[in-house]
């Protein structure tokens, strides 16, 4: 008989295997191979899981708050907002350099997926718009003449980089931020505003 702990551990090692696996291969990885990957059965995975696209949707779950963390977006800091802006391109420029770098994995997930009441685009559509919010707090706090229009722009930005980066289109080193400096200055959101 199977306990609990066998059973955290089985939807464990299909969560981690999904997160790996769907970001690699795309979300049409089919569950034969996600079972095999993890090393667990197809009657276990439907005895954890609906199906599939549950897996999918919680394995972009589980993924977000280190994404988040990865960022900078939960840290607690006195860094100034134009700071904390840069610093999320200077590591989405880092990220993109790693071997395996295949973009943003939500904006993958959307692209992918092409529907949005999809479980796994909600979850994916979700940790975008935090990343749009923390673009639009930064910029509130910074004084930027349109929040919300400084907060899209980034967003623009950061998935359109994400995007060529991850399809090996292009490399971001110093491209990102050299682009978001600009449009901070012409926001209004000064490097050293004046106290």
């Amino acid at each position: 008989m199977a306990t609990s702990t066998d059973k955290a551990s089985t939807r464990d090692r299909l969560l981690d295997a999904a997160m790996e696996l769907f970001y690699r291969d795309g979300v049409s990885l089919g569950v034969e191979a996600l079972c095999r990957s993890a090393g667990v059965s197809k009657r276990s995975m439907y005895q954890l899981f609906e199906g599939k696209d549950e897996v999918l949707a919680e394995s972009l779950e589980r993924r977000a708050p280190e994404y988040r963390r990865r960022l900078g977006l939960d840290a607690e800091t006195s860094a100034p907002p134009r700071e904390r802006i840069l610093s999320v391109f200077e590591q989405l420029e880092r990220s993109s350099a790693e071997d395996g770098y295949r973009g943003c994995p939500f904006l993958s997930a959307l692209v992918e997926l092409k529907d949005p009441e999809h479980p796994a685009s909600v979850v994916a559509l979700r940790a975008k718009n935090g990343l749009l919010d923390a673009f639009r707090a930064e910029a509130e706090r910074g004084g930027a003449r349109d929040p919300e229009l400084l907060a899209r722009q980034l967003a623009l930005v950061f998935d359109g980089a994400s995007a060529r980066a991850g399809a090996k289109a292009d490399t971001l080193q110093g491209l990102t931020t050299s682009t978001v400096k600009v449009l901070l200055d012409a926001a209004g959101m000064e490097e050293h505003p004046a106290s």
